[in-house]
């Protein structure tokens, strides 16, 4: 049995594809934005290139260089795991198979910062009045919206057909 024709596998170029996005609006920032100096967007939002050695929030960020390579070892295992599970998944386009890619794209997408300059690329600042979010970037944002889409796979979608197949 061919894998890749076969299973969810097969769908993997949408992580590709937002991977692309990733990378090359990080490389835009990194070239046109000067470090710390916000261009305003909207009234309510930011680009301002910032730099995270840590995880989301800046988690560990201060603690001398291992979390790149912690972090960076934890998005292999994640996204080697991801691409078991879709292996393991008919070939559909399901809200499952949708969030995977989603957190694969952006999983791969931090783990290339990690790796190739030791540190990801935020750019994305949103605020109201004087408090802002953490600033985050469009890898950041397919590992939420991925997330969010598997736990409405799991706990609406699935609670739902088991409540119908009942």
């Amino acid at each position: 049995m061919n894998v890749f024709s076969q299973t969810s596998l097969k769908t993997v170029w949408l992580a590709i594809i937002l991977l692309v996005v990733d990378q090359l609006t990080k490389y835009w920032v990194n070239q046109t934005l000067i470090l710390g100096e916000p261009i305003a967007i909207m009234p309510f939002l930011n680009f301002t290139l910032a730099y995270n050695d840590g995880a989301a929030f800046s988690f560990l960020a201060d603690m001398g260089g291992w979390q790149r390579w912690f972090f960076s070892g934890l998005a292999f295992v994640v996204g080697a795991g991801l691409l078991i599970w879709l292996t393991k998944l008919p070939k559909a386009w399901t809200v499952e198979v949708v969030g995977i890619n989603l957190i694969l794209s952006g999983a791969v997408g931090n783990l290339m910062d990690r790796v190739l300059a030791g540190r990801v690329t935020d750019f994305i600042d949103f605020y109201i009045g004087n408090w802002h979010y953490a600033t985050f970037n469009i890898a950041d944002i397919a590992i939420t919206l991925g997330a969010a889409m598997l736990l409405y796979a799991e706990f609406w979608l699935k609670s739902r057909q088991s409540k119908i197949a009942s």
